[in-house]
């Protein structure tokens, strides 16, 4: 049996223990926690235990869920090289700056004012349109600066429709791989 820091005993402690560990986990660990037995392993093995005992772990939140052929746009001086040379679209949600940027990778910035909401919605939007890229990833053309900038309408809109919105803009500049076998 593995050995642990402290031992509970009795029912009574055995919950109050597992509670501390639950409360814990969801606090600290929300991604990587998500059995009994890995939150258990988590707070009572070694750090090297913590970190290869994964398999109880479901393999869709091993993955690490970034970009692959995409970094970010950081930079103030490259969202303003964007602005000023970028081919515009719009939509009901969402604009779309793009630019080529002679590089082999894409490079997505993504822009929302306080006119859009406070930072809480801001950053759901953030979530919601790099996660739809992440999604479509593969069928974007590459070498290109793509900056996405939130309307005020898409503060309270759901997934489907920042992610059908992206796709719009993206069909409009062209920068999709256009392929009648290829399936989303």
């Amino acid at each position: 049996m593995e050995e642990r820091f402290w031992q509970p005993d009795g029912e009574k402690e055995e919950k109050d223990y597992l509670h501390k560990i639950f409360t814990w986990a969801a606090k600290n660990l929300w991604p990587v926690f998500y059995t009994r037995e890995c939150a258990v392993n988590l707070l009572s093995g070694s750090i090297a235990t913590r970190v290869a005992d994964r398999k109880n772990i479901p393999v869709r939140l091993q993955r690490k869920m970034q970009m692959e052929f995409s970094t970010s746009l950081k930079k103030n001086e490259d969202f303003r090289y964007v602005y000023r040379n970028g081919k515009v679209k719009a939509n009901r949600y969402l604009v779309m700056y793009v630019v080529e940027n002679n590089q082999a990778i894409n490079r997505l910035g993504i822009s929302a004012s306080k006119k859009t909401g406070n930072s809480v919605v801001r950053h759901h939007f953030y979530r919601l349109v790099r996660e739809s890229y992440r999604l479509h990833e593969k069928i974007f053309n590459s070498g290109l600066d793509i900056v996405v900038v939130a309307k005020k309408s898409a503060a309270d809109v759901g997934f489907k429709e920042i992610e059908s919105a992206l796709l719009h803009l993206a069909k409009l500049h062209h920068i999709i791989m256009e392929d009648k076998n290829f399936k989303q």
